[in-house]
Order: C-alpha cells, then sequence, then structure tokens
C-alpha cells in the first residue's frame, strides 16, 4: 500500500491520466473531420504512377506528382484542380523520357462526375476527358 501511495506512484498516474486526458481531446477534436469524410475541402498532393500492359506485357508509364485543391460549391458540386510534373518511361527505350506538366480539372454532382486531363508532349498538349454516373448498392 505505501508503495502505490509513494511520490513515484503518485508521479506515474498522474502522467498516465494526463496522457488519456489529452488522448480523449485529439479524439473529439478529430472527430468532425473524420465524420466528414469526401467533404473535407482543401488542399492536397496526389503522387501517381500509371503502367500501359497491351496482351500482359509492360510497354509505358508515367510518375505524376500533383498539388491540388478540392472543395464544394454552396451548390453542392464538388470540384478539384491538380497540376505538377510527369515523367514517363518506355520499355523500348528502357529510359525515362523528358519531364513535362500534367493537370486535371473535375467536378461531381450528385451521382455524375467529369474530368479533363492535359499534358505537355514536348511542344503539344495531349487532352483527354471522362465522364460517368456512380451507383452505389
Amino acid at each position: 500500500m505505501s508503495r502505490l501511495l509513494s511520490s513515484a506512484g503518485i508521479n506515474s498516474a498522474s502522467k498516465l491520466i494526463r496522457k488519456m486526458f489529452k488522448t480523449s481531446i485529439a479524439a473529439l477534436a478529430a472527430a468532425p473531420l473524420l465524420a466528414s469524410g469526401a467533404a473535407f475541402a482543401g488542399p492536397y498532393v496526389n503522387l501517381e504512377a500509371n503502367g500501359s500492359y497491351p496482351d500482359g506485357a509492360y510497354s509505358s508509364g508515367s510518375l505524376e506528382a500533383q498539388i491540388g485543391y478540392e472543395g464544394t460549391t454552396s451548390n453542392g458540386i464538388g470540384f478539384y484542380v491538380s497540376g505538377g510534373p510527369k515523367v514517363t518511361h518506355t520499355e523500348t527505350a528502357d529510359e525515362f523520357g523528358d519531364v513535362e506538366l500534367a493537370g486535371y480539372v473535375g467536378a461531381t454532382y450528385d451521382k455524375f462526375y467529369g474530368e479533363l486531363y492535359g499534358a505537355t508532349n514536348n511542344d503539344n498538349v495531349d487532352w483527354s476527358a471522362k465522364g460517368g454516373v456512380r451507383f452505389t448498392f
């Protein structure tokens, strides 16, 4: 009993209670962010690797590192925009190409989404777009 009441025992119990209290405060502070999920707006970093495998054999790929921003308008339209460097690799030459620039602009509304992508290719810009509907079950 005297060991529990010693100053060392009280000190360690006090540290444990403070640690539990700080953990509880941190969990409460993070709760709104966890509940909001994708509704959280702000800047982000996107690192992406892509590869092409026609007939199961690697032929080319790319690496992208982008900085972006996403948010939602007052009308409920979600949006995002990002851009950054992109480097490509081809199997035939077994080398990495020049560093180019790539970027995305996209929007979502209810179950619908659309995206526009552009990437520099020497002196040209290659464009692609996609759109669709997402069904959840």
